[in-house]
């Protein structure tokens, strides 16, 4: 994607920001990438698994939602951490102990095996995505937030484009490889990856600019005067500061259900899309299972690329119109996908869903960064990505059990769409008075300075 030719804060260049977002986005988006593929890698592995543990959707559904108690759980004291030890540090823990629980998950042999690798790997890479979205507000400013934001989060489809062929090579060569089942085989090279991108985040990602060896004095001196302005200007409009009053306050806990209505559809997509592939093209002669995960990559193609659209259009709007546009458009692809009668119409309508769902997501968290600094801003961000998370445990435990129940996925889509409508309907109520109350315009002038450099 592109980088702003030039930032509003006038002593910040515009070749610092490129600078700081190719430092930056880079490493710790390889790190939220592998945090992707081993939360999407059941649904990867669901057929083969399933026949080797001898699981049901139901008991499928419910090991990919175990990951998310653990998660929950950890997710607040994980970002204060964080925030108290570096990130740096603290990244790297993360990824350490989530890479060993992975690589150990392919040796689980049944049903309670897998569920309690499920929970322990939550456990394990608690706060990794809230401690990301925390330490990019250490670098960069509000008015810098939706392309920064955009190029991180853009990892996630590409997870999805380099997970899938990843998995389906494994499933078919697995064995060969490692004389274990491919299933098996993949759990053991995500852990082994994530440790080795654990070691290349110790190594290279600096906490602040002021640590950053690749900026020069005079760069480091002007992000940090203009994060510190930023800081005393949210302080200054009533941003929240502290952790009592992020727990108690309605408005986050708002956020919190809003974003829940966002990617409450994200993880039954992700655990079940080459399922649901297999099942509509079931009455066209059926699909191999390598074939459905291929055929899964095709929405998160679609995603990475309205995203990178998108991005140019959300940063001249609020937070709030940039999210709520593709959140739309999100629920309307599931609402089609539940009429699709075909192989071709259903993946059309789940690429229009999940281009719209990854392309709210990091234009929602502008939001939240408009009222949290401080240690509201670590507990605030993290509690809203943990209540999040819940949907993470429901819905695929929820998709599973309806498709057992009813033998088909249509009922479980519908009521995803619907639960999305309702967190659009929070968002706009919530979202907008935030923004009425902190005068938070959209950010114009980036735009305005990229013609006066271009």
């Amino acid at each position: 994607m592109s980088l702003p030719a030039s930032a509003a804060p006038e002593d910040v260049s515009g070749r610092t920001w490129r600078k700081v977002g190719i430092r930056i986005i880079p490493l710790i988006g390889v790190a939220y990438v592998m945090s992707y593929v081993d939360r999407a890698n059941l649904g990867y592995l669901a057929a083969p698994m399933s026949r080797d543990l001898h699981l049901d959707s139901g008991q499928v559904g419910l090991a990919a939602g175990l990951f998310f108690l653990g998660y929950i759980v950890v997710e607040v004291p994980s970002n204060l951490a964080l925030r108290r030890f570096g990130a740096r540090k603290w990244i790297t823990r993360i990824m350490l102990s989530w890479g060993l629980v992975t690589g150990a998950t392919a040796a689980v042999n049944s049903a309670a095996t897998l569920y309690l690798a499920r929970l322990l790997l939550g456990f394990a890479e608690a706060g990794l995505a809230a401690g990301i979205l925390l330490y990019l507000t250490y670098w960069f400013p509000r008015r810098q937030r939706s392309w920064a934001l955009t190029g991180f989060f853009l990892m996630i489809p590409v997870s999805s484009i380099f997970g899938s062929p990843l998995a389906a090579a494994l499933l078919t060569w697995g064995r060969n490889l490692f004389g274990i089942a491919g299933w098996r085989s993949l759990f053991l090279v995500e852990g082994v990856l994530t440790v080795v991108i654990g070691i290349l985040i110790f190594v290279f990602l600096p906490d602040r600019p002021s640590e950053a060896r690749w900026l020069g004095d005079a760069e480091k001196a002007a992000l940090e005067t203009t994060l510190a302005a930023e800081t005393e200007e949210q302080r200054g409009s009533g941003a929240l500061t502290g952790l009592r009053q992020t727990l108690t306050s309605g408005r986050v806990w708002a956020l919190a259900v809003a974003f829940f209505g966002i990617v409450f559809g994200l993880y039954p997509l992700a655990f079940f899309l080459p399922t649901m592939i297999t099942t509509i093209t079931h009455r066209a002669g059926g699909t191999a299972e390598v074939g459905s995960v291929l055929l899964s990559a095709i929405p998160y193609l679609a995603a990475a690329l309205v995203m990178l659209a998108w991005v140019r259009f959300a940063g001249r709007r609020t937070a709030v119109t940039a999210t709520a546009v593709p959140m739309a458009f999100g629920a309307a692809g599931l609402l089609l996908a539940t009429f699709a009668g075909s192989g071709p119409v259903f993946l059309v309508a789940v690429c229009l869903s999940v281009a719209g769902i990854y392309t709210a997501m990091p234009q929602f968290w502008r939001i939240p960064a408009i009222g949290l600094t401080g240690t509201a801003a670590a507990s605030g961000i993290a509690l809203i990505n943990s209540v999040s998370n819940l949907s993470g445990f429901v819905g695929p435990y929820f998709t599973g059990a309806i498709k057992t129940a009813t033998g088909s996925f249509t009922y479980a889509l519908l009521a995803i769409a619907v639960i999305m409508v309702a967190g659009l309907v929070v968002l706009l109520t919530v979202g907008r008075r935030m923004e009425q109350l902190d005068g938070a315009l959209p950010p114009r002038a980036v735009t305005a300075g990229r013609r006066a450099a271009s």
